[in-house]
């Protein structure tokens, strides 16, 4: 089952173990009640509420950023980087056991 760490911006974090049918780290955190995350679109990447940073360790097991989820991207209420990604388009699973996000300041 996959194992997400989301580390808010004091530094703590919330670890959350979800099932493989959780389809994306956005869905997971809301699940879960995770703060900062607030997927008001419901995963359909039309509002940049569920913006992650992305730890390095892991951009390499991610698929390219959509055209769309890029941009999304361009709205976010926190700085968007070259680590940013909406929640909702990364997918969870057999093909990512576990993952670290840095959640931003805000997001809305």
């Amino acid at each position: 089952m996959p194992t997400i760490t989301f580390v808010q911006p004091t530094g703590h974090s919330d670890t959350v173990t979800v099932s493989e049918k959780t389809s994306s780290l956005m869905r997971a955190a809301v699940a879960n009640g995770v703060e900062g995350i607030v997927g008001e679109c419901g995963g359909q990447a039309m509002c940049a509420t569920c913006h992650v940073y992305i730890r390095p360790e892991f951009e390499d097991a991610l698929p390219e950023i959509s055209e769309d989820e890029d941009e999304m991207l361009d709205c976010t209420t926190a700085e968007r980087t070259n680590r940013s990604r909406l929640g909702c388009q990364v997918s969870v699973g057999a093909h990512l056991e576990t993952i670290i996000v840095d959640v931003p300041t805000d997001q809305v």
